[in-house]
């Protein structure tokens, strides 16, 4: 295997000062939330670890992965290409074409055999042995099986590689098929999205180069650093949805003060994903903030749960089909019950001072509310 120059290598022939490399460890540690310690931790594995190649493939899909990850601000795509890992081949943006391209391919599979991480971006089409989708001369699924099977470990970037996406859509003429569901040997790891958020998608290579091992999944394959929390749970429209305060058209008065869309067709109460606490453009919006609800893009078979803008009578969660209709209409009614009860309780506290004894000039009515 040749021999890679560590991170802190690359850094220091580029010009970056001590400081500057110790800032961005300190910047890198904090955005994944690697704890007081995570600063050495990172600083360590960039001083000592080499660069790893990395092989990035393109299936079925539109490269809007791409176009996010080359907008990531924090650590910046720069830092990470340039610095952090070796992205010795990517046909999208290499400038190198055809058979020049396609030997790189081979070279790395030959030189750096189970030590190269695998980014797929986009499906599998397996209808007709895969001729839906032609790279090279030859169909992407021959491409993708030659060199997953020598990879240490495979990200599937973006909804297209993780679930589908629109191509796996009803009827699926093409089969397209998600990447986990066709490697059974080597590891894993989805980053789903239409497209995956650009910071998320650095701070998972972030965290493979400074641990060495890929994040905490859950039962998807999905790192639980950034897919732990559902939308609604952090969405800073949830105060008006536990008002009961919904969006009933688009452009009402409701839509001009920011209440919940979740009328309007929102999934975020049943979608996982990063969107309301890391966003986009470095966190200065999100399809929510921008007042268009969630269409769950990191969810399976989000492309056949539509219409978009209708809410869904099989979406109940957590009650919150019942909450949307019903949950200002039940906060009044329980106001009223607490007021009864608190009238009743002072009637009784009165009867009880005046004595045991009803009032005898007292009228009829008023006896048997004594009593």
């Amino acid at each position: 295997m040749a021999d890679k120059p560590t991170f802190y290598d690359v850094f220091r022939q580029r010009g970056v000062s001590r400081r500057d490399f110790l800032g961005f460890c300190a910047l890198t540690a904090t955005y994944l939330g690697l704890g007081p310690n995570g600063a050495a931790s990172v600083a360590h594995a960039m001083q000592t670890k080499p660069r790893i190649p990395v092989v990035w493939l393109h299936g079925l899909e539109c490269t809007c992965c791409s176009e996010s990850f080359l907008r990531s601000g924090h650590p910046l795509v720069s830092d990470i290409v340039m610095s952090m890992i070796s992205l010795d081949y990517d046909d999208t943006i290499m400038a190198a074409a055809g058979d020049q391209a396609e030997e790189i391919l081979h070279d790395i599979i030959r030189d750096y055999r189970g030590a190269f991480i695998l980014a797929v971006e986009g499906n599998v089409p397996l209808a007709n042995d895969g001729m839906a989708c032609i790279v090279g001369g030859r169909p992407f699924k021959k491409k993708f099986e030659e060199t997953a099977r020598h990879a240490k470990a495979i990200i599937s970037w973006g909804t297209c590689a993780t679930s589908g996406c629109v191509q796996a859509a009803k009827p699926n003429p093409t089969r397209a098929t998600p990447i986990h569901k066709l490697v059974d040997r080597v590891p894993v790891i989805n980053v789903p999205g239409c497209p995956p958020i650009a910071e998320v998608m650095t701070g998972v290579i972030s965290y493979i180069l400074t641990y060495d091992r890929l994040p905490e999944l859950d039962n998807r394959l999905r790192p639980k650093l950034f897919y732990s929390q559902r939308v609604h749970d952090k969405c800073y429209r949830r105060a008006h949805f536990d008002a009961g305060q919904f969006v009933e058209n688009w452009d009402d008065e409701g839509a001009k003060q920011g209440w919940c869309l979740y009328k309007m067709g929102c999934r975020g109460p049943t979608t996982y994903n990063a969107c309301a606490t890391i966003g986009w453009n470095e966190n200065t919006s999100s399809p929510i903030r921008s007042g268009h609800g969630c269409i769950g893009c990191s969810e399976d078979g989000f492309w056949d749960r539509g219409p978009f803008y209708e809410r869904l009578p099989d979406m109940q969660q957590w009650g919150i089909e019942s909450n949307a209709d019903k949950v200002a209409a039940a906060g009044a009614a329980g106001l009223g019950t607490a007021v009864a009860v608190q009238l009743g309780a002072t009637a009784i506290k009165r009867v009880m001072k005046r004595g045991d004894k009803p009032d005898a000039s007292a009228t009829q009515e008023e006896k048997e509310t004594q009593a």
